[in-house]
């Protein structure tokens, strides 16, 4: 069945392309306007206003809640105070990644966690005889993300306790006379909040936002502005970057977290978790692919489509299509998302190589097709993420 978030009252009636597209079985807007890059430039500009409710919530509570965390998450929970966040994921006994979410604590003994595919079942088969009780609450909360560089000007308008968050801190507080709880968090790799608003009550918090985001040209923005904002961000999307390890069909679509650019979270000096055993082998003798980023040699693309007497246009939505990536004419990996940076002036590509081709400054060929025939130009491996402004996690702006 087919469901809507709490702002689709609102949603709907600014969507003027009548898109959508179907996120954990509710209605997304795939963009709002004529134009997704107009959407995408009030996120790097001004602001642009996402609905992210359809993302599946957690509430994990109880005397044991740290300690079921902590056997489960491969980042130490114990690091993560009350009113603060982590960027954490979870893996399979073989130290596969099952997916990646973002955890809030906001007690000793309460958290929540956001994930975009269903886990409920996954958890609950984990508590044995601790004293912790888990709980899907997706359907309580409605949440908005606020992102881009007048982000905290705008919600500091609205309440002054947003001021002085931190990256990755939470507060509650009111918005539109309505308790909600604010944290910095986001998916663009930009300075953003994302608003946690009962399910009730989430219409009041939209028109609040968005009646004061007039003077901050403020603007709604959907999926396909959010896609290249993330690519950028070098941020990774499950089932496009990789595959949840339950999912897998083959061992090549199990992927470590040593592969996807995670080795920071795995913290394998604490008390034992999931997967733990596994990942202290793939630290020790390392692993065979690498999360890279890559910069696509424009002027090369032009030459390709010049042979055909045709000209390229820089493409306005990322490409989840995966292309082979080659080096001396052996594949060595692909690329799992290609866009333009609207912003960089440049087509970038996240990709997983072979670890003996994923050096700094590597060049691959990456593969194209111009009127049926593959073409090769050339691709960098260059540092992530591509987009990065200080502002993101700056403590004023």
């Amino acid at each position: 069945m087919i469901r809507t978030t709490p702002f689709h009252e609102r949603t709907s009636a600014l969507n003027e392309t009548g898109l959508w597209e179907h996120w954990s079985n509710h209605l997304a807007a795939v963009r709002y306007s004529p134009s997704e890059k107009f959407e995408y430039f009030a996120v790097r500009n001004s602001a642009g206003l996402f609905d992210s409710s359809p993302l599946y919530k957690y509430r994990i509570a109880g005397p044991d809640a740290e300690r079921f965390l902590g056997g489960v998450l491969v980042r130490d929970i114990r690091a993560c105070r009350p009113g603060h966040a982590q960027y954490t994921a979870w893996c399979d006994d073989r130290g596969f990644v099952v997916e990646d979410g973002v955890v809030l604590r906001l007690g000793r003994e309460e958290f929540l966690l956001t994930a975009a595919e269903p886990n409920l079942d996954y958890f609950e088969r984990l508590i044995g005889r601790l004293d912790v009780a888990i709980e899907e609450v997706t359907d309580r909360w409605g949440v908005l993300a606020v992102q881009g560089p007048r982000a905290r000007a705008l919600l500091g308008a609205l309440t002054s306790d947003v001021e002085a968050l931190p990256y990755f801190g939470h507060t509650t507080t009111k918005i539109g006379k309505v308790p909600v709880m604010v944290s910095r968090t986001g998916y663009t790799g930009d300075l953003g909040y994302e608003i946690w608003v009962p399910w009730n009550d989430a219409v009041k918090v939209w028109d609040a936002i968005n009646a004061k985001g007039k003077q901050f040209d403020l603007h709604a923005a959907g999926m396909l502005a959010l896609d290249v904002a993330r690519v950028e961000a070098g941020l990774l999307l499950i089932e496009v970057d990789y595959i949840n390890s339950k999912k897998a069909l083959i061992p090549s679509q199990k992927y470590s977290p040593y592969e996807l650019g995670f080795a920071k979270m795995v913290h394998l000096e604490k008390e034992n978790f999931i997967g733990r055993a596994a990942l202290e082998r793939d630290q020790r003798n390392g692993v065979a692919r690498q999360l890279v980023g890559l910069e696509v040699d424009w002027t090369e693309v032009e030459a390709r489509y010049e042979k055909f007497g045709l000209t390229p246009a820089a493409p306005s939505q990322a490409s989840r299509t995966h292309v082979p990536l080659y080096s001396g004419g052996k594949q060595v990996g692909k690329a799992t998302t290609t866009t333009w940076s609207p912003i960089l002036k440049k087509m970038i590509a996240l990709g997983s190589v072979e670890t003996a081709h994923s050096r700094l400054g590597d060049k691959l060929d990456l593969e194209i097709t111009i009127e049926s025939m593959r073409q090769n130009v050339s691709a960098k491996i260059v540092k992530l993420p591509f987009f990065n402004p200080p502002r993101k996690t700056a403590t004023s702006v």
